[in-house]
């Protein structure tokens, strides 16, 4: 019985947990917020600018920039919505995850081939030296994306979720 009331009542274990709760509070509404803004920005710029911004890295002709273009923004928001109203809590984590690991793969390719294109994202545009965007600071990005993400699909902020 000893060791019950020690677990409840140790100030350490009460603050790892206030810690997590805190780090997922800031892992589910930070990345609802980042798919957001990138969701609205894509949905804003226009249809043929991100498709110049997807065609940009080389990887798929005109047609499908242009397809990718289409969808892009419209289901970066919609997985903001997932992450604001707490639907499926954990599957949007590890989508968010996978969608992550893409661009950061897309990133590196187009850095390792010398291209010099800007990131497409976040309404970022090219460095004002022309020498396209920090790839090392946009992957660098990602990754703490990725942690982020990675820490909803395991540990998911359920308070004010609808369906976690």
């Amino acid at each position: 019985m000893q060791g019950v009331a020690d677990s409840v009542d140790n100030p350490l274990s009460l603050a790892r947990g206030r810690a997590g709760e805190i780090v997922s509070f800031i892992s589910r509404f930070g990345l609802a917020a980042v798919w957001l803004l990138a969701g609205v920005e894509k949905s804003t710029q226009g249809l043929i600018h991100t498709a110049q911004s997807v065609e940009a890295y080389e990887i798929f002709g005109p047609d499908w920039s242009l397809l990718i273009a289409q969808v892009i923004g419209p289901l970066e928001i919609a997985g903001a919505a997932l992450l604001f109203l707490g639907i499926f809590l954990r599957y949007a984590g590890w989508l968010s995850t996978a969608v992550l690991v893409l661009f950061i793969v897309g990133i590196s390719q187009a850095w390792a081939r010398g291209l010099v294109i800007d990131c497409g994202c976040f309404g970022e545009k090219a460095t004002p030296d022309g020498q396209g965007m920090d790839y090392l600071l946009t992957i660098l990005r990602d990754v703490v994306f990725i942690f982020m993400s990675m820490w909803t699909a395991y540990r998911p902020y359920r308070k004010f979720a609808l369906h976690p």
